[in-house]
């Protein structure tokens, strides 16, 4: 299993959801580290369809339903819609299913 945290710096968001994320892996019981990858510029952002700060894939997908259609790649601090409402970072939900492999 390979986890990446895509960030941008200049948004703390990222930082704030890194001790969370490392509670969700222990709780799922994956042993697996953190992949922390800056993305530097909106060239990169296209390219690794970097959808804002905090962007946390699971073997290569997003772990937000649906982000695999979206098209508004940039450097910015990423909201997700939530039932709950805009969060800035995912919802443990998705981040155990994702790495459950259930999405």
């Amino acid at each position: 299993m390979k986890v990446e945290l895509l960030y941008f710096d200049g948004c703390s968001s990222h930082e704030a959801f890194v001790p969370r994320l490392r509670a969700l892996l222990a709780r799922a019981g994956a042993k697996v580290a953190i992949e922390q990858r800056r993305v530097a510029s909106e060239a990169a952002a296209g390219r690794e369809r970097f959808l804002g700060s905090p962007t946390l894939r699971v073997d290569g997908v997003d772990v937000e339903p649906g982000a695999g259609e979206r098209t508004d790649f940039g450097l910015k601090c990423r909201l997700y819609q939530t039932d709950a409402g805009l969060r800035r970072a995912p919802p443990d939900e998705w981040v155990l299913a994702a790495l459950r492999g259930r999405r």
